[in-house]
């Protein structure tokens, strides 16, 4: 009998390959050598699945007593390592790094509010937390996924109060609001700029940025302006002489 199982062939772990004996006219006997890892040994065209790299041997006797056979190796390459690196959190409105490393073609998903979901690196700025798979491709054409999520805390919702005014020489207190830690600016004229509620003894009208931050580490500001009203001049004339 006159047949083959064609060229060898190279699958990835955990892929199948179907075997096909090319040239039989059907009604010889078939003898599979080893038949681990096929699904079917009776049949010349079985699908094989081998957990490492393998050499099929098909053995055919034909109707006239006439015996050939033919052998087939398929190479079972190990699948890549991925690694979309560790989970990260970050503030709305941040920007962060994803590094993923483990084969030579990369493909995260989704590519939502990512710079590049083609490259090993890209920036990310999710807006909501998300969470992300990065798909590795080694030089063998194998593949393999990890995960990583990325926390999207909101910035406080930080108040510096409502504008206000003053007579020159007078104070007035600002208070702000939204956050766990405060920092205003500019600090002059003020009893101390670290405080939600400092006061304001300077001599001129300004516009002070708070900057709150919370428990998370997020950031927001606002401004309030505190106008200075010059005190008026007292003066009077004398009585014109009579």
């Amino acid at each position: 009998p006159a047949f083959t199982l064609g060229v060898d062939q190279s699958i990835c772990e955990g892929d199948a390959y179907q075997i096909t004996a090319n040239g039989l006219v059907g009604g010889e006997q078939l003898l599979w050598d080893p038949v681990v890892g096929l699904n079917n040994a009776a049949i010349s065209n079985p699908i094989a699945t081998p957990a490492i790299t393998t050499t099929y041997t098909l053995g055919v006797l034909d109707a006239n007593g006439c015996a050939a056979s033919d052998d087939l190796e398929i190479t079972v390459n190990s699948l890549p390592v991925a690694d979309a690196g560790i989970d990260q959190t970050i503030c709305n409105g941040e920007v962060t790094a994803m590094t993923g490393s483990g084969g030579v073609q990369f493909s995260w998903n989704p590519t939502t509010d990512l710079v590049d979901g083609t490259s090993a690196t890209t920036a990310a700025s999710p807006t909501a937390t998300t969470n992300y798979t990065l798909t590795v491709t080694d030089a063998n054409g194998c593949d393999d996924t990890d995960d990583m999520s990325i926390t999207v805390n909101p910035v406080p919702a930080v108040n510096a109060g409502a504008d206000d005014s003053m007579c020159d020489e007078e104070t007035v207190q600002l208070s702000a609001s939204g956050a766990v830690d405060y920092s205003w600016s500019p600090v002059v004229g003020l009893s101390d700029p670290l405080i939600s509620n400092p006061v304001f003894g300077g001599n001129a009208t300004t516009i002070f940025t708070v900057t709150g931050t919370d428990a998370n580490g997020c950031e927001n500001t606002d401004d309030v302006e505190i106008t200075l009203f010059a005190l008026p001049v007292a003066d009077f004339m004398p009585p014109a002489d009579v």
